[in-house]
């Protein structure tokens, strides 16, 4: 994996099309609230459960381990008019909104895949690494189902105000279609006129994106990808994280089998360790907190050779990354927790994870820090990749609201 920096190809721009979705007929369904999925993170096993007892939600197609099923499932929706698409080809402009505050707006269209290393199409940057097997899981239910439910998440830098003003004006049109998850409000709208394609996507002319959300769908797109093949492109959804922020927070892990004090005593072998007897607060840049049998630790300074032997053959750019030392200097190096499946539970919420150790047995939590955006983007321009589950990028898009179903007349 490289780890230095590499000659960039000349800046083109990203390329996202126009494309005819294929959406929730509200005259046919009602609300469609009631059948768009939220991000999966936000999914525990019994509400996915009963999301897919639901007539004609997104979860049965989505959440699936049968894509032929779905694929024949989606396609009766199509024809009972359940589904229906678009008349014109548009982008879409997607917003998210708590109240009054908007928290993201961005463009869905058909996002064109570079077809080789030399960014044709732009540049998509990966931030972290992906496992092989849920790439191959990814793309067996997109060539299963011959559509993409859910868009990529990416995140551009734009230099101007035209396209924030152009997205503005839109906005103030009727929507399409507004929907209600939890607290989120998600209002969409077609932008189908050529000028106004131009202004919303003038600042795409920057020729490089970040995934935020999506690594392993984007995989599988290239892992499919091929002479006339459909997976060339991919269903995104583009915000202008200059204009709205997104949110960037951690992944915390815990550990079902992991006795705290004991593992806040082997930490100590390799890192400095000190109780807060204050109680348990956020960690701080450079911290990591150990939380389990009532008590919480801060874990930081790594000892410099025990890191060195834990990273062997990684970029020596993860010996600075909380989920570098959280993975490999503490879970797997020193306190041996095997690599088997729920061995180690992911929370993207600090509050879920502390509850998950509340109560008395033995288990513990290792709260991470958030990175810095700069940090996550300088590191991808370097094709540095992290650690999975380092980084959490907010408020993702739900499942549902517009569709990708390639070949479909």
């Amino acid at each position: 994996m490289p780890t230095s920096a590499v000659p960039v190809p000349p800046s083109t721009p990203l390329r996202l099309r126009p494309f005819r979705a294929v959406r929730y007929d509200a005259d046919r369904v009602g609300d469609p609230s009631a059948l768009l999925a939220p991000p999966y993170d936000e999914l525990g096993p019994a509400r996915l459960r009963a999301l897919r007892r639901v007539p004609h939600h997104i979860a049965r197609l989505l959440h699936t381990r049968d894509p032929q099923t779905a694929a024949r499932e989606l396609q009766r929706w199509l024809r009972r008019g359940v589904l229906r698409r678009d008349e014109r080809p548009a982008l879409y402009l997607h917003q998210q909104q708590r109240g009054a505050r908007i928290l993201q707006r961005g463009l869905i269209g058909d996002l064109l895949l570079p077809h080789d290393e030399t960014g044709a199409a732009g540049r998509v940057l990966p931030h972290e690494g992906v496992s092989t097997a849920v790439v191959r899981q990814r793309a067996a239910h997109m060539a299963g189902v011959r559509a993409q439910l859910e868009p990529l998440l990416l995140a551009y830098r734009g230099k101007g105000s035209t396209a924030a003003q152009a997205m503005e004006h839109i906005s103030r049109r009727t929507p399409l279609l507004v929907a209600r998850i939890g607290e989120i409000t998600h209002s969409l709208w077609a932008c189908d006129d050529e000028e106004d394609i131009a202004l919303v996507t003038g600042d795409l002319a920057g020729g490089e994106a970040l995934i935020a959300d999506g690594h392993h769908r984007h995989a599988a797109c290239l892992h499919l990808r091929g002479d006339n093949q459909p997976w060339n492109s991919s269903l995104a959804l583009l915000v202008d994280s200059t204009a709205h922020p997104l949110r960037l927070s951690a992944i915390h892990r815990v550990l079902p089998g992991l006795e705290a004090e004991k593992a806040a005593r082997a930490a100590a072998e390799v890192a400095r360790v000190q109780s807060l007897p204050g109680g348990l607060r956020p960690p701080e840049p450079g911290e990591l907190i150990l939380v389990g049998a009532g008590q919480a630790w801060t874990i930081t300074d790594p000892d410099p050779q025990s890191l060195d032997e834990a990273l062997a053959g990684h970029p020596q750019e993860w010996a600075v990354l909380p989920a570098a030392v959280s993975d490999h200097l503490l879970i797997g190096h020193t306190w041996s927790v095997p690599d088997l499946p729920g061995a180690v539970r992911h929370h993207h919420d600090i509050d879920r994870a502390t509850a998950a150790v509340a109560a008395p047995g033995s288990r513990s939590a290792l709260l991470l820090p958030a990175m810095n955006e700069d940090t996550v983007w300088g590191l991808a321009r370097n094709q540095v990749l992290l650690p999975r589950k380092s980084t959490s990028f907010g408020p993702k898009p739900v499942a549902g609201l517009a569709l990708r179903v390639p070949g479909l007349s």
